[in-house]
């Protein structure tokens, strides 16, 4: 049944290998269960709520990718938009977090409409390669700069905004002894070097008195706040009321672009593209959409396809039963959620994969056309935006609208999408009238 099912002998791999490469993910991709939550704690979301909602969202995501789909892909909340969605969209416009969670339903609820029709593909084909270079670029500058800020690495200044922090204070010690740790993992190789280094630099912590476990280790899954949200007419409404517009905009993009790039990448290593396209796109972007809807009923952030997902690949994974094993693995680290909530309790244990995952992200700037002044200037706004003004979509905003104006003056206006003419304009207006500090 298992070989009908994921078809294990057309991709020539079997149920150990699969199971392996689940385990291999697992590990991979682990820290998101911790700094996840840390992050969205700082929106006001107790804990426990966000810790469920996490793991229910990569569970369902994944194994709807694995059920309809049969990719070894892992569906989780996205670094970066869960920063952005603490410190920009509650944060930024002072808004309760469920409103927040609003924006994030509707933007599943419109990725499932775009994922069932020719649209996507449209979408993807009309924004310029360099702005989604850029996009990928400026938020891990924006999630490293997060974690330099809250592990102290980087201190509040009076004129100059931020300056070093103080090297003396145990917290700032014991996030540059973490970040020791985990690259000496990853120049050695280590699968699942950043959770491995988050679990080293707790052990130092908790010798050190930094770390406590007064809850206790283990306890059921729980939703204290239960449902958050629910009925889209609502939420719909919320959107409207509080002007998030391009908030839905920019998780949409950035959701299409991490999922789009991060599949196309990990697929074509396992040999699974058919002539560079995807087989099941739809459900497969499905997949993506049915995780952020749920993950943003009971309070987490959008999710996307994990690049993490490519370890498994690494280790023979080639169908959904890799995904299977990683969703049963997340069901299990559901139980802990006494011990995470106190890794996540300091900052200096979860800081540096932070500050490693916008290393990572951070790559994808050496795709863009510097050369190009035209193309490489929007490219740098969004880059630079994205982390001064602690907002995802003000970079996106400055990238769209300056990309068609170089085009313009250059007499180059035939080769700007319509698309991208009309986001510009959209995202104008949404500077001049609806923007928040």
């Amino acid at each position: 049944m298992l070989n009908n099912r994921f078809r294990l002998k057309e991709r020539n791999t079997t149920l150990k290998t699969e199971m392996v490469a689940g385990l291999t993910v697992f590990l991979t991709v682990a820290y998101i269960i911790i700094v996840n939550p840390m992050i969205l704690k700082d929106a006001g979301v107790p804990f426990d709520q966000s810790f469920t909602a996490t793991i229910a969202a990569a569970v369902i995501g994944t194994m709807f990718m694995a059920w309809f789909a049969n990719y070894p892909v892992v569906i989780a909340p996205a670094m970066g938009l869960n920063a952005y969605f603490t410190y920009s969209v509650v944060g930024g416009h002072d808004i309760p977090y469920t409103v927040g969670f609003s924006a994030v339903f509707v933007s599943g609820i419109i990725f499932l409409l775009i994922s069932m029709t020719s649209l996507r593909t449209r979408l993807i084909h009309a924004i310029p390669d360099n702005l989604k270079h850029a996009i990928a670029a400026g938020i891990g500058l924006f999630i490293a700069f997060i974690g330099m800020r809250l592990s102290g690495i980087i201190a509040d200044h009076e004129s100059n905004l931020v300056t070093l922090g103080d090297f003396t204070e145990p917290g700032v010690a014991l996030t540059l002894t973490g970040i020791a740790i985990t690259i000496a993992l990853f120049a050695l190789n280590v699968q699942g070097a950043l959770f491995v280094g988050m679990i080293l630099t707790g052990i130092i912590a908790w010798f050190t008195g930094q770390l406590h476990f007064d809850q206790g280790l283990v306890s059921l899954p729980r939703l204290p706040e239960g449902i958050l949200v629910f009925n889209p007419v609502t939420s719909v409404q919320q959107v409207i009321e509080y002007g998030l517009y391009s908030v839905v905009f920019s998780f949409l993009l950035v959701m299409l672009f991490d999922t789009t790039g991060a599949m196309l990448a990990i697929l074509k290593q396992a040999g699974l593209l058919r002539e560079g396209r995807l087989e099941k796109a739809g459900s497969a972007f499905a997949a993506d959409s049915v995780g952020t809807m749920v993950g943003s009923m009971l309070g987490t952030s959008p999710t996307a396809a994990t690049v993490e997902s490519a370890a498994g690949v690494g280790a023979g994974g080639k169908t959904g039963i890799t995904g299977l094993t990683v969703a049963a693995l997340f069901g299990v680290a559901a139980f802990f959620s006494p011990l995470i909530g106190s890794l996540s309790g300091v900052a200096a244990i979860t800081a540096p994969s932070l500050i490693i995952v916008g290393c990572m992200m951070i790559r994808s700037v050496s795709d863009i056309e510097w050369n190009d002044f035209e193309e490489a200037f929007p490219a740098f706004l969004v880059i630079i935006s994205m982390p001064l003004t602690s907002s995802i979509a003000n970079g996106i905003a400055l990238g769209f609208i300056s990309y068609p104006v170089m085009k313009i003056a250059k007499r180059k206006f035939r080769d700007v999408h319509p698309f991208v003419y009309v986001f510009a304009v959209l995202f104008l207006v949404q500077l001049i009238f609806f923007a928040h500090n």
